[in-house]
């Protein structure tokens, strides 16, 4: 075949789509930028008169296809049209959603009891640059009340329920009443949950973050995170905005990979649920146990709120063995089998030490006031024969 169009530029350029009929898989558009049609059809799409992909750090066709997807568990039964973003990874989510939403001298009213990496990132990263950061009891309504009241400051509620690492929990639908009453935002961590356990939304939150990297990708294979917004123009004008330049968008396989993930979440999580239920009642009997800390269990302080806020209690649960620090560490040296992991929500069951890992570099004061103690081990459930996962901890426990 005779060619108009010499050897090295054929290998150069890009060849066309040859698809004839619809993938049934969604695609991963693995493209640094998008080509236009004309000149005319890039200077709309610059200006806003037309809707078009320009570059990826703006936006994906496959990560827009996920964020929608998340969107709409979020907003499942509701009559409501979020706004969804993906993003790096959770921790981006939040510190995105933060930079969009937050100006030097605003403050963060949130719990003591959160992961260490949102307190770190709170204290470490935000404060310096003039965003304060105020923990209190957020069981404590009326404290959250004359806190508001008192500090006009405050920006920005941000919650955790159930709260990491001690599965804690608080009261979206008071909370929310009363940050509204005083125009603040409010902002939940639902990655504990996913939206099939509790739909924040519900209960009148403004923003709703996800760790994808955790139970809605299942599997371990991702970092990646989400932010879904109850308003899309606040959305799209501030956190979207906030994204393009800081450049903490999600790359397009990334979101498939939670895309893939997310087909087997309601069976993983109603496995993820029965099993933590089980280990948690068997860890309750037991005698070198002071304590479980599990939203499941008629015991928890918490139980009966989180029943009003959860469609089941999720697959994460942390207990207090006798002994502290010692005790912690001997324990998670005899286990066989389960995997001792800083991360959490996969289809395996992994077990962490924060006193030693997770919150190694959160004062011990904040700490031990907030239930994260030196024995405290936390387990993410998985979905294994739940009687291997009480096996392994058994004879650790015994060892």
């Amino acid at each position: 075949m005779k060619e108009d169009t010499r050897f090295d530029s054929i290998c150069a350029r890009e060849v066309p789509d040859p698809r004839t009929t619809a993938p049934h898989v969604l695609p991963i558009y693995s493209t640094s930028a998008f080509a236009f049609d004309s000149i005319d059809q890039g200077i709309n799409i610059f200006t806003g008169k037309e809707k078009g992909h320009v570059y990826s750090r703006y936006g994906n066709p496959t990560n827009e296809a996920v964020a929608e997807k998340i969107g709409r568990l979020e907003a499942f039964g509701l009559d409501i049209e979020p706004g969804c973003i993906l993003f790096s990874s959770g921790m981006s989510a939040i510190s995105t959603l933060i930079m969009g939403m937050l100006k030097s001298g605003d403050t963060v009213l949130s719990q003591g009891n959160l992961y260490g990496g949102t307190t770190e990132l709170l204290t470490k990263l935000f404060q310096p640059l003039g965003i304060k950061t105020k923990l209190i009891n957020l069981k404590d309504l009326n404290l959250v009340e004359e806190s508001l009241k008192s500090d006009p400051s405050i920006r920005m509620l941000l919650l955790e329920t159930p709260a990491n690492p001690t599965l804690a929990c608080v009261d979206l639908e008071a909370i929310c009443a009363i940050a509204k009453k005083h125009g603040v935002y409010t902002f939940v961590d639902n990655t504990f949950c996913t939206p099939y356990l509790q739909q924040p939304f519900k209960y009148g939150v403004d923003f709703i973050v996800h760790s994808t990297t955790k139970f809605l990708n299942g599997h371990g294979n991702s970092i990646a995170g989400a932010v879904v917004g109850r308003d899309q123009s606040l959305m799209q004008e501030k956190v979207w905005t906030a994204m393009k330049l800081a450049g903490t968008n999600a790359s397009p396989w990334e979101a498939w990979l939670v895309h893939n993930g997310m087909k087997t979440l309601t069976l993983r999580m109603d496995r993820h649920s029965e099993n933590a239920l089980e280990l948690a009642q068997f860890l309750e009997a037991h005698p070198a146990v002071e304590k479980v800390n599990y939203p499941g269990l008629g015991s928890h302080p918490d139980h009966l709120l989180a029943k009003k806020q959860m469609r089941a209690f999720g697959g994460m649960l942390s207990f207090e063995l006798k002994g502290g620090l010692d005790a912690g560490k001997a324990f998670m040296r005899k286990l066989k089998q389960l995997a001792l992991a800083p991360t959490l929500g996969d289809v395996d069951t992994l077990i962490l030490h924060p006193a030693s890992m997770s919150h190694l570099n959160i004062p011990r004061e904040i700490r031990m006031e907030n239930g994260i103690t030196d024995g405290l081990i936390r387990v993410s459930v998985g979905i294994e024969n739940v009687a291997d996962i009480i096996g392994d901890i058994e004879q650790a426990m015994e060892a």
